[in-house]
């Protein structure tokens, strides 16, 4: 196979991932700013007897965030048991053993 493209395929796949991690930051930034703006309305018209504490206020960033925690996992999250390090190890670990069969 051609070095070049095995060098553009590397390349490809490091800038898919690259816009991968910079969707996730910015969903968390949309996430924090309209969160933070949301709450402090929700704050400054409270009525007298109100609790701010309240489940409805905080259903908007507790259901985003459940979003926000699978594009983490979708981004971050893969292999976290089975990463490629454990893999490296079992596949040592197996070629040890094999030597002493």
């Amino acid at each position: 196979m051609d070095n070049n493209y095995l060098e553009e395929e590397r390349y490809v796949r490091a800038q898919k991932r690259v816009k991968q991690i910079k969707g996730f930051y910015w969903h968390l930034f949309w996430y924090l700013v309209v969160n933070i703006f949301l709450l402090a309305i929700i704050y400054k018209n409270l009525g007298a007897n109100e609790n701010f504490f309240d489940y409805s206020h905080f259903s908007t960033p507790f259901f985003w965030g459940i979003g926000l925690f699978f594009h983490w996992l979708g981004v971050f999250g893969r292999n976290i048991v089975f990463s490629k390090d454990w893999e490296d190890r079992k596949i040592k670990e197996y070629m040890d053993k094999d030597k002493f069969v």
